[in-house]
């Protein structure tokens, strides 16, 4: 089939991957006695849209599915989607706010949640298209829904389970309270920004008169409004100014309460005054102070973050149902007429805001449901330890153990009503009863005893720590779950290791008594190609269905591996992904190639019986390209996977086998030309078969349309070879590469017209290099623009020289360049490269700078320093081969 002139992504993606999925390529069990191999997808907010994090997580995992198939292994790549809780609450809300001018709680909870479901099955399914878009190969017939019947019968049974082996209870705790969507929520959910705020300072007057001449004690705080909930103040034991104040009694202003002065380790006696309030019930660390000194814990707010009036929390009653900050103005007004006020200073500080609501969190302290994490991370500590699961890259499982060795009780319920709801039932007399159904519940309780479910529904990441698992059929006992758990590499951001990786450890050593995969893949972000973080604030978003629109799904998918080194963000810019869709040009433009010139798929050749040399080569060059694949793919070195793969498909093959070989397919010997024929279409398809992991589309598109096969590359096995490869052919045909490169590389540095065609005399060359330069004259000459190919036992007047094993290069250059222009050339520019080297040193020497400047602009500066460094190592090798 003739192939057209221009490469056109669009069409032929969108009907290619129509092929593979209907055609059941993405399904494991083709290969019973197969060894599986398994990924389960990291699921996607139902909500969401694809982004650039979300394309490269998933080119990595396309890469490893599409690479193992081919070698044979039993692939299942496990999709599925995320119901994302107060995601997909806030967006139906909004939608109802829009349609029908109400709200949730006005159409109650049940008619809600099916308007809910109306919206998952009219809009969920956008961010799958998109992945599909992409070219994610997963089994979508097995496509899961964290909230479908059998994710949601898992998660009941989990949740029993663990309330009976008392590893779930109920405690009062402080957590992160929204007050836009009246919930808890997780620290993923919140973000930290740097604001400008202030830093007030107060009197507290000790209740009983001076002590040693100190008549009141003063504490700083950037929210004023929660003194009214102090419930002590905290001093260090070693700090001498307050060793008598310790165990006093101090009057707490506007609230009119007497709190104690007590000595704790958490206050640093360097900051401020020395002196913390504790306001236990608003404030993490204070709510540890609180607990460990018996300090009484007062709720100053309600869900809505407006202050309450009780009998107990000693509020004015002129506070109740204010909103938090028309109460901080009210406290800071009534402190100064007082008297208390005793200063302002304004500062940044780190605020939390809710990432959906866009209000500060309060820290809040109320009755939830947890778990007790501190139990369930030791044996995930243990097998991470011990080598079952190991970070790639490894520096991950510090992180890791930091998080494992410090954890906290989890917080698993939250306030919402889309989501898990909790298998709790209360009776009148509040005795709670948990079971997997209401009639169980119902049993347990009694037949006379009225039953009101829990209202909460569970954190997210409750039931996404069940993954593994549960997709697979558990808690009943399938046959996949039985061939493909555990599960082999798991692929995923550094920002939800403690979040969703430790949790799936915890949950699949807990349930599966076994690691829910062997190696955890961490990836970098991808910034922008300044090195920025992307954010529509910034207006620094690529949109990567806009990329793709633009420049195919290979472009994108080859663009990401190739800079997806360890450990390393990737600084993504269009140019970058221009260069891969032009690479994905030069293959068609080779493949075009080789139709017009009678190359063709040949069933019969064999590389071990090629007799001209730049085929024995050429099969050598495959052979060590697939090694080199092989060797990435397996370590996690994607970029160098992929650049191995761009320097021999269009380094090696294009640029030197196709350009040496084009004589032989012109000329008159007809054995070599039907032997180079059938070796030039067998080289190409081994590019196409190594390349496809990376791009599937393209190397799909030229394996079926370059000959009949009967079958789709995507099923196609993993090249093996062996014995191919000749050292001799590869010493001779890497030698007159060097030639040809070293001479176009001093024609560049010279600056000799790219016109013009100059003579070349080998000096002191031995019998083995004289042989090479009469077999390759030709294809040397034609190739680095020579006049002449010549031999001589000295080195003529006015050459550049180069050294070429033992002989020397010698490209007498007198009339064609003006040598004392060129040196004054290569003088300025020397110089200019010292000057621009100087004020980058003078940038990266001075401590301050590099204190203060952001990471990308000190990459920027050492980046720029290397190129630099590598352009006057040219410049002085120019100079010198001037003499």
């Amino acid at each position: 089939m003739a192939l057209d002139k221009t490469f056109e992504p669009k069409e032929m993606e969108a009907r290619l991957y129509q092929e593979w999925e209907s055609g059941g390529y993405f399904k494991p069990g083709k290969h019973k006695d197969a060894k599986p191999f398994t990924i389960v997808i990291p699921p996607p907010n139902v909500t969401g849209s694809l982004h650039m994090g979300h394309a490269l997580n998933n080119t990595i995992q396309d890469v490893l599915c599409r690479f193992e198939r081919m070698r044979g292994r039993d692939v299942l790549w496990q999709p599925g989607t995320d119901h994302a809780g107060i995601a997909t609450q806030m967006v139906v809300e909004r939608l109802l706010a829009k349609e029908n001018k109400t709200d949730r709680r006005a159409m109650g909870r049940e008619a809600f949640l099916k308007r809910v479901w109306e919206w998952k099955a009219e809009s969920g399914g956008t961010i799958v298209n998109q992945l599909k878009r992409l070219g994610a190969s997963c089994d979508w017939s097995r496509e899961r829904f964290t909230m479908d019947e059998g994710l949601s019968k898992a998660v009941a049974k989990v949740f029993v389970q663990l309330y009976k082996e008392g590893l779930i209870y109920k405690d009062q705790r402080l957590v992160n309270w929204d007050p836009v969507f009246e919930t808890a929520i997780s620290d993923l959910e919140v973000e930290t920004k740097e604001t400008k705020g202030s830093m007030w300072s107060f009197a507290y007057p000790l209740a009983d008169g001076p002590v040693d001449g100190i008549a009141e004690i003063v504490i700083s705080t950037t929210r004023p409004e929660t003194m009214l909930g102090d419930g002590a103040v905290a001093v260090h034991p070693s700090d001498e100014r307050y060793k008598n104040l310790i165990g006093k009694l101090v009057r707490l202003p506007i609230a009119e309460r007497l709190i104690p002065i007590i000595a704790d380790e958490y206050p640093d006696p360097e900051f401020g005054t020395g002196a913390v309030k504790i306001t236990g019930a608003h404030d993490e660390n204070d709510f540890h102070v609180a607990k460990r000194n018996n300090i009484p814990l007062i709720v100053l707010m309600d869900k809505k973050a407006r202050m309450i009036s009780t009998p107990e929390n000693h509020v004015p009653e002129r506070y109740h149902g204010k909103d938090r900050y028309d109460a901080r103005k009210m406290v800071l007004a009534e402190i100064e007429e007082l008297g208390f006020f005793r200063g302002k200073e304004d500062k940044v500080i780190a605020q939390p805001f809710g990432d959906r609501s866009g209000v500060v969190i309060e820290p809040m302290l109320t009755e939830q449901w947890y778990v007790n994490a501190g139990e369930l991370a030791k044996p995930a500590l243990a097998a991470v330890e011990s080598g079952k699961t190991k970070f790639v890259p490894g520096n991950w499982d510090k992180t890791y153990y930091e998080w494992m060795r410090n954890i906290q009780p989890w917080c698993i319920s939250r306030q919402l009503w889309w989501g898990h709801q909790i298998p709790a039932w209360y009776g009148d007399d509040g005795k709670i009863y948990v079971e997997e159904t209401e009639a169980a519940a119902q049993a347990a309780a009694g037949a006379g005893v009225k039953l009101t479910r829990d209202e909460d529904v569970l954190d997210t990441w409750f039931s996404s720590a069940l993954w593994p698992f549960s997709t697979l059929g558990w808690p009943d006992k399938t046959p996949e779950l039985k061939r493909h758990y555990p599960t082999n590499v798991l692929v995923t951001g550094f920002d939800i290791i403690f979040f969703w990786v430790a949790r799936m450890m915890m949950m699949g050593l807990h349930f599966m008594k076994d690691v829910p995969f062997d190696t955890v893949y961490i990836h970098a972000l991808v910034r922008d190609e300044k090195g920025q973080k992307m954010s529509k604030s910034k207006g620094n978003v690529m949109d990567p269905l806009d990329i793709i629109d633009e420049f195919g799904a290979d472009a994108l998918r080859f663009t990401l591996a190739a800079m997806a080194a360890q450990g390393r963000d990737i600084k993504l810019s269009k140019q970058r992904v221009e260069g891969y869709r032009n690479f994905a040009t030069k293959l068609w433009n080779a493949a075009r190639f080789a139709e017009m010139n009678g190359v063709a798929h040949d069933a019969n050749f064999d590389p071990l019986a090629a007799r001209v040399t730049a085929n024995r080569w050429i099969a050598g060059e495959a052979a060590r390209a697939r090694d080199a694949v092989t060797r990435a793919i397996e370590e996690h070195k994607y970029n160098e996977g992929a650049a191995a793969l761009y320097q021999f498909a269009w380094n090696v093959y294009c640029d030197w086998y196709v350009e040496l070989i084009k004589p032989i397919l012109s000329g008159t010997d007809e054995v070599a030309k039907a032997e180079t024929r059938a070796c030039a279409a067998w080289a190409f398809e081994q590019i196409l078969h190594l390349l496809h992991p990376f791009m599937p589309f393209i190397t799909e598109e030229l394996w079926q349309k370059t000959a009949p096969r009967g079958h789709m590359l995507m099923a196609a096995a993993w090249p093996s070879y062996k014995g191919v490869g000749d050292a001799k052919a590869d010493a001779e045909m890497e030698w007159v590469i060097r030639l040809i490169s070293e001479v176009r590389s001093v024609r560049a540095e010279m600056n000799v017209n790219a016109g013009a065609k100059i003579p070349c005399v080998l000096v002191g060359a031995g019998a083995e290099a004289r042989a090479r330069a009469k077999t390759w004259e030709a294809e040397i000459m034609r190739l680095a623009r020579l006049s002449s190919l010549e031999f001589a036992d000295a080195v003529p007047k006015a050459s550049a020289q180069i050294a070429l094993d033992e002989a020397t290069v010698a490209l007498p250059l007198e009339g064609t360049i003006d040598f004392g222009a060129e040196r004054a050339r290569l003088a300025k520019e020397l110089e200019k490269a010292a000057k621009d080297m100087a004020v980058l040193d003078g940038r990266l020497n001075n401590a301050a700078f590099v204190a203060k400047a952001p990471p990308e602009v000190l990459e920027e500066s050492r980046e720029l320093k290397a190129q630099l460094e590598a352009k006057r190592k040219k410049l002085e090798e120019a100079v010198k081969r001037l003499g």
